[in-house]
C-alpha cells in the first residue's frame, strides 16, 4: 500500500440498531478499515438505539430517553470522535439532538459537546483523516444510492466516490438520478407501502440502467430497501455497504 499513516486517533463506535441485528459484519468491516488506517477503536457495550425510529414515528418522550441514555454513554468517553456506519443515525445524533427534540438543559450541553465528534464513517476517512486509498481491492462495476439523510444533512456526496476510486479492481459507474430516495424511510415504507414501493421501482430501474453489479452506499438501511425490490425482480445485482467493500483485500 503506497499510504501512510502517522498520528494515532481513538475513536468511539457507534453500532446502529439495524447493523447490531442485522448486518454485524458491516461493523466489524468498518473497524477492520479503521484499524488498517491506524485508528485506535474502542466499544462501549452499554449503548443502544439512538431514538431515531421513535423520533420519526412521532414518539419524542421515548426518543428523548434513549438520547438521553446516548449522550451519557458517549459524553466524556476519552475517544476523539465517534463514528457510525450510517449517515442516517449519525444524522439523528448531529441534527436532531436539539430543539426538536426538547432535551433538559443539562443534556443540551451534553448533546453540544457530542454532536461535534460525531462522523459518518466515509466523512470521517476523508474529512478528518484525510485518506482517500485505505489498501481495498474489489474487482466489480459499482454504483452508488446517495441516501437522504447523508446527503442533504451531512453533505456526503463525493467521501464514498473518492474511497471507491482508489480500490484496486473496482470500476466505479453513476446511476441516473443516485441522489433519488429509495423510498424506505424507516416506518415510511410500511405506512406508506404504495408509495414506498413506487419510489423503489424507480430506484431500481435507475440501478439497472448502470449495468453495475453491485451497488452500495452508507446506510444498510436504504440497502436492505433495495435489495428487497432486486430479489424480488430477479436482478444479478448485489447490495453492499461501502465498509464490506473496503475492508476487502487481494487473495
Amino acid at each position: 500500500m503506497s499510504h501512510t499513516f502517522v498520528r494515532i486517533v481513538h475513536v468511539s463506535l457507534f453500532i446502529p440498531c439495524l447493523t447490531d441485528q442485522l448486518f454485524p459484519e458491516t461493523g466489524m468491516n468498518m473497524v477492520r478499515v479503521l484499524e488498517r488506517v491506524g485508528v485506535r477503536v474502542t466499544y462501549d457495550r452499554r449503548q443502544t438505539c439512538c431514538g431515531q425510529p421513535a423520533f420519526n414515528t412521532g414518539y419524542h418522550d421515548e426518543s428523548r430517553r434513549l438520547a438521553m441514555h446516548f449522550l451519557d454513554i458517549f459524553d466524556g468517553d476519552g475517544a476523539e470522535y465517534i463514528v457510525a456506519p450510517s449517515g442516517s443515525c449519525a444524522t439523528m445524533v448531529t441534527v436532531f439532538y436539539g430543539d426538536l427534540l426538547s432535551l433538559p438543559p443539562e443534556y443540551r450541553e451534553k448533546a453540544g459537546r457530542v454532536r461535534e465528534r460525531v462522523r459518518e464513517f466515509t466523512s470521517f476517512l476523508v474529512d478528518v483523516m484525510h485518506v482517500e486509498d485505505v489498501g481495498a481491492a474489489f474487482s466489480s462495476r459499482v454504483t452508488v444510492h446517495d441516501s437522504c439523510h447523508a446527503l442533504r444533512e451531512l453533505h456526503i456526496k463525493q467521501q464514498p466516490r473518492t474511497l471507491l476510486r482508489a480500490v484496486r479492481g473496482l470500476q466505479l459507474v453513476e446511476m441516473d438520478e443516485a441522489e433519488r430516495c429509495c423510498g424506505f424511510g424507516g416506518t415510511f415504507s410500511v405506512k406508506h407501502a404504495d408509495i414506498s414501493t413506487a419510489m423503489l421501482e424507480e430506484k431500481v430501474a435507475s440501478i439497472e440502467r448502470s449495468g453495475a453489479a453491485v451497488v452500495t452506499g452508507v446506510d444498510s438501511s436504504c440497502l436492505m430497501q433495495i435489495d428487497g425490490m432486486l430479489r424480488r425482480r430477479g436482478l444479478p445485482v448485489r447490495t453492499m455497504h461501502i465498509a464490506d467493500i473496503l475492508a476487502s483485500e487481494a487473495a
